[in-house]
């Protein structure tokens, strides 16, 4: 670590923005410098009153020519989709990015990656996409695969009752809520999942195999009655159950296959029954590794929630953590897009509570 703390600046303050602002503040190898807000609203604004903190002495700005006059160190890049031209103009600039907005390798933008490769060397900086699913996850299996000298297939299978995660802008894209008989469904999980995909090439790359191509297979089930959510209800016969397959394929073997399956209430047709919330992680080699991985509240936690909306900044945490851990790694990184297989093992560092 530096002498002095890296200079952040926090790239928007949604769910996942908010607890990155709470983890920066409290970190000592960190300073929050600036604060990106895309909504009138919020401009102006402290950013511990928009995370929901104490004040931080630093003001909410759609000013990015001022952001980036601050030479940051490093934007820490939290919206839900990434935007290609900010990017490239803050990468230009000479500024690092780390980021959760659906982004492992940038396979899946076609040439729009090769223009923030050229922003990466325009500026020398780096470029580098986490998040807890995909991110975290195939961190895990990565380090897992070590503890083998041959490895025959890595499944990384998610599974979650997503019936309290309310957000339609983020459920719709994959299909939920369609109805079951819709022409358009089929592609539907493969666009709206398509990062799972960087995801497969991120662990295949890991282990030295060249895919011979990356497919996506899905599974629907419907709800057989009006299913009511806080803000949106899926209408009977709407798809309410989502089970993407996404299969990396080498000599005619699927070789990695990460998944997912998503359900929603208790009227699912098919009825699938879900073995917990988390992942099973399989690395099938010599040995075989098996890890399961899920999450609970700490103690302080469950003794001040009041409703279980409380714990759904869990998801939000461990979205935002990821990419900020890596900063060190990424700040030392030679200029270009980096994954997990191009830096060191990231540490937690500046997390245990001190005084």
């Amino acid at each position: 670590m530096p002498n002095t703390a890296y200079r952040v600046v926090q790239w928007t303050t949604g769910n996942v923005g908010k607890s990155s602002v709470k983890a920066i503040a409290k970190n000592p190898n960190y300073e929050l410098v600036g604060l990106y807000a895309w909504s009138d609203d919020k401009v102006g604004r402290d950013a511990g009153e928009l995370a929901g903190t104490e004040p931080l002495g630093v003001k909410a700005t759609d000013d990015v020519d001022a952001l980036l006059a601050l030479k940051p160190d490093v934007v820490v890049y939290n919206p839900m989709w990434i935007n290609v031209d900010e990017l490239v103009r803050i990468l230009s600039a000479g500024v690092n990015v780390v980021s959760s907005a659906s982004f492992i390798t940038g396979h899946n933008l076609g040439a729009e990656r090769d223009r923030l490769e050229e922003a990466c060397k325009k500026g020398g900086a780096t470029l580098f996409g986490s998040g807890v699913s995909p991110g975290f996850a195939e961190l895990l299996t990565i380090v897992a695969a070590t503890a083998c000298d041959r490895v025959d297939k890595i499944t990384i299978a998610e599974s979650a009752d997503t019936t309290l995660y309310d957000s339609p802008d983020t459920e719709r894209p994959v299909g939920f809520g369609t109805a079951i008989d819709d022409p358009n469904l089929e592609p539907m999980a493969a666009t709206g999942t398509a990062v799972f995909a960087e995801a497969v090439r991120l662990v295949a790359d890991s282990i030295g195999v060249e895919l011979d191509e990356i497919t996506c297979v899905a599974e629907y089930a419907q709800t057989t009655e009006d299913l009511v959510m806080a803000s949106w209800t899926i209408p009977a016969g709407h798809v309410a159950g989502v089970y993407v397959r996404w299969l990396g394929i080498a000599g005619g073997d699927t070789v990695v296959e990460i998944s997912v399956r998503w359900k929603k209430g208790q009227t699912l047709e098919p009825d699938w029954q879900l073995d917990g919330d988390g992942w099973k992680i399989t690395i099938d080699g010599r040995p075989t590794v098996n890890l399961a991985v899920g999450f609970l509240p700490p103690q302080d936690m469950i003794e001040s929630a009041t409703s279980i909306e409380d714990f759904f900044e869990l998801g939000h945490i461990m979205t935002a953590m990821p990419p900020i851990h890596a900063i060190p790694a990424v700040i030392a990184a030679p200029p270009g897009i980096a994954t997990y297989n191009d830096l060191p093992l990231p540490q937690a560092r500046g997390v245990v509570p001190r005084g």
